[in-house]
């Protein structure tokens, strides 16, 4: 009888357990308690004046100003990655100080500063939101809303005079709205060579510190002091107009500064190719430095000649003498049509001597292919004298990397008038009817100048530069700019549509020396265009 009791037992406790858990389920998803309130949710326009005084401070930016966005996802990623950050930031902060707090300890008698603890401790700072600036310069602005309440541990032993002390902060707090620029942008990876930091107003820094053990910020009148001094003293360093100025690249290498001219000579051409029906051609040659966004230089056209003589001179800017090239071709030029390449190659300047005159006689190739067997074939020779002069210290342009720069206008220009240079950079939201593969044609006192064109492309970028030489200032003209599209097949309907247009006059250039907008262009819906121009005087 006690074995079947006990078996019963057992039985009916696991039968009572399973029916409690049932029941108790079904109360807990259907039965509401009664002292349980729904919490009071109101627009903050309905709240009371001291409630929402009260949550001011602590509703994130992007709520009270739609001018700055979320950064949820910010936020998240250095919170994943803050205990990394943590070691990697105390690391280098330990390493860049130490030999700066070894060169000042002598001056005031001290044996050692050394770091017993450095952590910035398991709360991440958070960022509120994030405006950002853009404009027509080669920058990125942003401000960013910093909160950092923190519980960093950053304990300094300091040895003097046979004494021992230690100096303790925690209890972090700093409050701060930088404004980070990078510029310039450039196209080497990170992709900006400098980043300026400024403040926009005093900071709010808060911390504990406590000395050999006792809470130093308790003398009274300390904390404020503390506190004032400290916000004082960055505002006097950083505070906006004044800037941190952090160099990440070097600009001549991101900027790719001009470093020298190279000077080439076409001299002559020997045994070229008939082209012609009639047995001759009309030879000229086309010159364009690698990575030089000005267009190719061109000589004369010999008439019916065979072994032309040009001697005809040129310059080119150069920026990177170890990887860029001389590119040349010889055309035969015809009066209908395309004109026939005749033969191409190429003058490394890692070749060229500084300073020395070089003779080079090159031989006309089908194409820049080793392997190919049709580059056996003999085209004729090209003979050109180059030289390649690099600046010297004091004649090295100065500030080439800031956009806002404006350079001299070159030797021979006229002392009353200047050189106008004309920059297209991009445009956006072109459309066009038939086909959009945009060129801008420029019209200037008679003269005209086009842009390549950018193939089915609605934002295109073309980043060319056109030069005008004049007499004068060019205070009463204007400068008419028109997005062309050109069919990219043999379109006979439709071959040309104007895809809009700008005027601009030029009284503002003279004045300020350098505009750069964004203009709406005419008898277009959306597209808009981005002009920079400059004056230069010899002055």
């Amino acid at each position: 009888m006690a074995i079947i009791s006990t078996i019963m037992g057992v039985f009916g406790f696991g039968i009572g357990i399973t029916i409690g858990l049932v029941i108790g389920y079904f109360l807990f998803i259907y039965v509401q308690p009664t002292d349980v309130k729904d919490p009071d949710i109101r627009p903050l326009v309905e709240q009371e004046t001291q409630n929402l005084q009260k949550m001011l401070p602590e509703i994130p930016l992007w709520v009270k100003n739609p001018d700055y966005d979320r950064l949820d996802w910010l936020n998240k990623f250095i919170e994943t990655m803050w205990p990394y950050l943590d070691k990697a930031i105390c690391k280098t902060a330990k390493k860049t100080a130490e030999p700066i707090i070894a060169e000042q300890i002598p001056k005031y008698k001290i044996e050692s500063v050394q770091f017993e603890a450095l952590t910035l401790g398991c709360l991440p700072p958070t960022f509120q939101g994030m405006k950002v600036y853009s404009t027509e310069e080669k920058e990125l602005i942003m401000e960013p809303a910093l909160k950092w309440a923190g519980n960093p541990n950053i304990t300094v032993v300091v040895k003097a005079f046979g004494l021992r002390a230690t100096v303790q902060v925690l209890d972090l707090q700093v409050f701060a709205s930088p404004r980070i620029t990078l510029k310039p942008l450039v196209p080497s990876f990170p992709c900006f060579a400098k980043i300026l930091v400024s403040l926009m107003e005093k900071p709010h820094v808060d911390f504990g510190l406590k000395l050999l053990g006792a809470d130093a910020m308790s003398i009274p009148g300390l904390y404020r002091f503390v506190q004032e001094l400290i916000k004082d003293q960055v505002a006097n360093m950083y505070l906006w107009p004044k800037t941190l100025e952090v160099q990440v690249l070097d600009p001549a290498k991101a900027m790719k500064k001009p470093v020298g001219i190279l000077t080439v000579k076409v001299l002559r051409a020997m045994k070229l190719k008939k082209k012609d029906l009639l047995g001759a051609s009309d030879p000229y040659v086309k010159l364009k430095l690698s990575e030089d966004k000005l267009p190719a230089k061109k000589t004369t056209v010999k008439q019916k000649n065979l072994n032309p003589e040009w001697n005809e001179e040129f310059n080119f800017v150069v920026k990177d003498p170890q990887s860029q090239v001389l590119d040349v071709s010889v055309y035969d030029w015809e009066q209908v049509g395309v004109h026939d390449k005749m033969g191409i190659n190429v003058v490394p300047l890692k070749e060229l001597t500084p300073d020395e005159p070089k003779v080079v006689t090159l031989d006309l190739l089908k194409n820049l292919n080793p392997d190919d067997p049709q580059n056996e074939k003999s085209r004729g020779q090209l003979v050109l004298e180059v030289l390649y002069k690099p600046f010297k210290d004091d004649e090295m342009p100065d500030d080439i990397e800031d956009s806002n720069s404006i350079q001299k206008a070159p030797e021979g220009t006229p002392e009353s008038g200047g050189l106008l240079v004309v920059i297209v950079h991009e445009a956006q939201d072109l459309e066009g009817k038939h086909h959009t593969n945009p060129s801008v044609r420029l019209l200037f006192r008679g003269e005209e100048r086009r842009t390549k064109p950018v193939k089915k492309n609605r934002d295109p970028r073309w980043e060319e530069e056109f030069q005008f030489m004049l007499d004068e200032p060019p205070t009463d003209d204007r400068i008419h700019v028109e997005v062309v599209s050109t069919s990219s097949r043999m379109g006979l309907l439709h071959p040309k549509e104007i895809l809009g247009y700008v005027d601009i006059y030029l009284a503002d250039v003279v004045s300020n020396k350098r505009m750069n907008e964004r203009y709406h262009l005419i008898d277009s819906k959306n597209g808009r265009i981005q002009i920079e121009l400059q004056w230069r005087t010899s002055g």
